[in-house]
């Protein structure tokens, strides 16, 4: 009875059913979002699972140059990886599995889907897939650095690396929240790089490279890879609102769950806001963007929280 327990809580609530399921939900608030900001209809919410559910009955098919064997198997780690990351992260009251350093092993498995679309593309060897690849790669080194710079000001301020830790931190001191402005805004633009949203969809621009990385996937693999980024989705909000918003502020159970919630939809509205008011850049523009504004921006953030540790003793 002991392992049924936490088995439960990996395979239901908050693991992957969960996160499958609020990733789908987050990807339906996003898409009605921008077409609502843009004057339009915008799709009913059932649309993402009815997608998701066509693509698994459709043929997958493999190119005769792929490794096939890297080529199946690289959507199911990406899924795995996000949801091995969730388990460190509050959702509600605390997180399913906390340990000292939690925050340096989450942003490490949060580049491992990065890794597998690349290697996706890569593997594909389509042309179009592997210009998509490389971007892909590319643009890991504009955002990454910005994003940890920006989690590492909290961690400091908190001192902890641990994520519940840092959550309880700020749940216990609200007015410090404010003074994380710079590092959520750094971490929620590469945030939006990391999922490869407008303005930072580079590696899969339809006009460009007809689908980038994924040109060659289609089927349930396909499906798969495009659920992990939901997922991925739901991680990062998650992550923004431990690390930067005080995670649940102190309250336990249904309370608990429903400040989650609130706080990935707004964090998910901003996301959506940015994606419909910028248009797509060129690499060679995100990457400046990303060491010359966003990278220092998260280093104010880092001297500010050394500045306030220091003052707070």
């Amino acid at each position: 009875m002991e392992a049924i327990i936490p088995l439960a809580k990996i395979i239901l609530f908050p693991g992957f059913l969960f996160l499958a399921v609020y990733g789908l939900f987050l990807q339906w608030v996003d898409r009605k979002l921008c077409a609502v900001m843009q004057n339009r209809m915008g799709p009913p919410w059932f649309q993402p699972a009815a997608d998701f559910i066509k693509l698994l009955a459709k043929e997958v098919i493999v190119p005769d140059a792929a490794d096939a064997a890297m080529f199946r198997v690289l959507p199911f780690f990406a899924m795995a990886a996000v949801m091995t990351a969730l388990v460190a992260i509050p959702v509600g009251s605390s997180a399913l599995f906390s340990f000292q350093g939690d925050l340096v092993a989450v942003i490490y498995l949060l580049t491992v889907p990065t890794v597998t679309f690349f290697l996706a593309g890569w593997s594909s060897t389509s042309p179009y897939a592997t210009v998509g690849s490389m971007r892909v790669l590319t643009q890991l080194f504009a955002y990454e650095v910005p994003l940890m710079l920006a989690l590492i000001g909290p961690a400091i301020l908190a001192g902890s690396w641990n994520i519940s830790e840092i959550a309880a931190f700020f749940s216990s001191h609200p007015a410090l929240i404010p003074a994380q402005l710079l590092g959520f805004a750094a971490a929620l633009i590469a945030l939006q790089g990391k999922l490869e949203r407008l303005p930072f969809d580079i590696p899969h621009a339809k006009n460009e490279i007809v689908g980038g990385q994924f040109t060659e996937y289609s089927g349930r693999l396909l499906d798969f890879f495009l659920l992990a980024v939901d997922m991925e989705l739901v991680v990062g909000a998650a992550l923004l609102n431990a690390v930067f918003l005080g995670g649940a502020l102190g309250l336990t159970g249904a309370a608990a769950i429903a400040v989650f919630l609130a706080k990935t939809l707004v964090i998910t509205f901003l996301l959506a806001l940015l994606k419909v008011l910028m248009a797509r850049i060129r690499i060679e523009q995100m990457i400046n963007f990303c060491w010359k504004y966003l990278a220092p921006i998260a280093m104010a953030q880092v001297v500010c929280d050394i500045l306030l540790k220091a003052k707070i003793g």
